[in-house]
């Protein structure tokens, strides 16, 4: 860490020169100042990590100087150095935002101390910032990288309710990114620095789902030697991301619900009420209908979570992002080995295309951070690909064309093909119907009046 810059301000020169000349040996900069008005005109002035006060002043207080340093830079701790009879004024000026006091008499190794924790308070708090910083652009939904219309819609939706006070509910298959849009509407809502708590409900006992979400005290069962918080309580000012949330035990669904409805939760073999201000974004890939319908998934719970449904399409459903999706994993996955690969041969984005992504994102990430390892080449091949990518597909093409062309009503064969080249049209373009209409040479009308036949 840089050079750390105390700022000392007593109107007792002996104590404030004994006070500078010990920190000066313990390699801090030190600056004084013989008064509050000069030490506030120096802390305006210039740069200061660390401001150590007295406490009873001729001019101004210290109770003074703190709001005054407050107002001019509210990261900057300052310390009261205090007689015996201000300890208790000295102790209501913390919760003003004092950091600590010290006592007169000064015991200089109890003043380092403090110092230290102040020092290692500032750097945390530095690095914090810078966290939050990297965590809002590498979450924020310019950073997703799209070209469809499908996650254009998804990141518009998001985007608009990321700003509001409503419960999201995202859905979609395994791997589609879910998690990556909670944290992108956590951070750009005026939570963003508050906790972003994830709880992933599909990796939980349903003996600890209780506890997991709402905290015990101690001795609540056997094993809980200590008192522990719940996901709850550490999201309290933030927002609570419950992934699979469809994996919730029925019994937990009812104190879920109550947490949702009141804002209010109880530990596990506790009696208090916590209040607390829990945002909730809960994701699932299960059919909630249909669990509902079965008893498995209690309505009213169905209805709290679902102000605001976001789905998020399967990537083989938006394949004009995977070509941008690729050449982001090359350029992170090349970095990270210490590979010079740059780009991927048009023979093996053509099999990516072709392949269906059951495991949607996440498998795409995986197959080329694969490629990249194993390639010798600057661009990846496709040799570097797993075995059978974007087979199934083309066999899937090449028996409905064998079936298309055996022979039959002519009519039904013509509509057949036209449903086929549509839909492949449509599948190259993301959905995007004026260039699919563009692809297949027939007019955006044709095109809607086609797709509407078929589908009625």
């Amino acid at each position: 860490m840089r050079d750390f810059t105390i700022l000392i301000i007593d109107d007792e020169e002996a104590q404030r020169n004994a006070i500078a000349g010990f920190l000066r040996k313990r390699g801090f900069l030190v600056e004084t100042a013989p008064n509050g008005t000069r030490g506030v005109t120096f802390v305006r002035d210039h740069h200061v990590d660390l401001v150590l006060t007295d406490f009873r002043m001729p001019d101004i207080t210290g109770e003074d100087v703190l709001r005054e340093i407050r107002m001019i830079n509210p990261a900057i701790p300052v310390i009261l150095i205090t007689a015996y009879g201000s300890v208790e004024s000295a102790v209501g000026i913390m919760k003003q935002g004092a950091y600590d006091y010290v006592q007169k008499p000064v015991d200089l190794d109890e003043l380092l101390l403090s110092i230290e924790r102040a020092r290692e308070h500032v750097q945390l708090v530095s690095e914090n910032r810078l966290l939050r910083e990297q965590l809002a652009e590498r979450y924020s939904f310019s950073k997703i990288i799209s070209q469809s219309a499908e996650m254009e819609g998804v990141l518009n939706t998001a985007g608009r309710v990321a700003t509001s006070k409503a419960s999201v509910l995202i859905r979609g298959e395994s791997g589609t990114g879910k998690e990556l849009i909670a944290r992108a509407i956590h951070q750009a809502s005026e939570r963003q620095n508050k906790p972003f708590i994830v709880v992933n409900c599909a990796a939980i006992t349903e003996t600890l789902f209780e506890s997991e979400l709402f905290g015990h005290e101690k001795g609540a069962f056997t094993g809980a030697d200590r008192q522990r918080i719940g996901k709850f309580e550490q999201a309290d000012g933030g927002t609570l991301f419950i992934d699979e949330v469809g994996d919730i035990p029925l019994p937990i669904q009812v104190k879920l619900l109550r947490a949702l409805q009141f804002g209010q939760i109880e530990r596990v073999g506790g009696s208090e009420t916590l209040d607390l201000d829990v945002r909730i974004v809960a994701a699932t890939n299960r059919n909630l209908e249909e669990m509902m319908a079965e008893g498995s998934f209690r309505e009213d719970l169905y209805y709290r979570l679902n102000v605001v449904t976001i789905t998020i399409p399967p990537l083989r459903k938006r394949r004009l992002d995977i070509g941008p999706l690729v050449q982001e994993f090359i350029k992170k996955y090349a970095e990270i080995n210490g590979k010079d690969v740059q780009t991927i041969s048009s023979e093996a984005m053509d099999l990516l295309m072709r392949h269906s992504f059951p495991g949607n994102v996440r498998e795409l990430e995986n197959i080329v951070q694969r490629a990249v390892v194993l390639t010798r080449d600057d661009a990846i091949t496709t040799r570097d690909l797993p075995p059978g990518i974007g087979q199934e597909q083309r066999q899937s093409e090449e028996r409905n064309a064998g079936k298309l062309f055996e022979i039959g009503d002519l009519n039904s064969k013509t509509e057949q093909l036209e449903k086929m080249l549509i839909e492949k049209a449509l599948e190259e373009t993301g959905g995007n119907q004026v260039r699919a209409a563009d692809l297949l040479n027939i007019s955006e009308r044709t095109l809607r009046y086609k797709l509407s036949k078929f589908r009625s």
